[in-house]
């Protein structure tokens, strides 16, 4: 019977071993990284030339380092790109963060 004393505890629980858990544990920078990468043809080559300028500048940091340079663990991250006659161009911003 859901409402029961043992099924309320039994989720708060559950939640609270949930908001605890290491998986949501994220350690980020307190400034944004902000890259350009290099014009390209095709556009998913000018993302990759993007993304890999902005693990290479957050590998150099100090402070921030490989633990830091994952793209996909960027907060607040934002991919702009623009095409013209010289080809695509992208830059990415995002705070970076690990996993800790």
């Amino acid at each position: 019977m859901i409402g029961t004393p043992t099924a309320t505890m039994t989720i708060a629980t559950a939640m609270l071993v949930l908001a605890s858990s290491p998986l949501a544990a994220k350690n980020c920078s307190n400034q944004p990284v902000s890259v350009r990468g290099e014009a390209s043809r095709l556009q998913w080559l000018a993302k990759t030339k993007a993304k890999a300028n902005w693990r290479a500048k957050v590998r150099a940091l100090p402070n921030l380092g490989d633990p830091f340079a994952k793209w996909e663990r960027a907060e607040n991250a934002i991919e702009h790109c623009i095409s013209g006659p010289s080809g695509t161009i992208c830059d990415f911003t995002g705070i970076p963060c690990s996993k800790d």
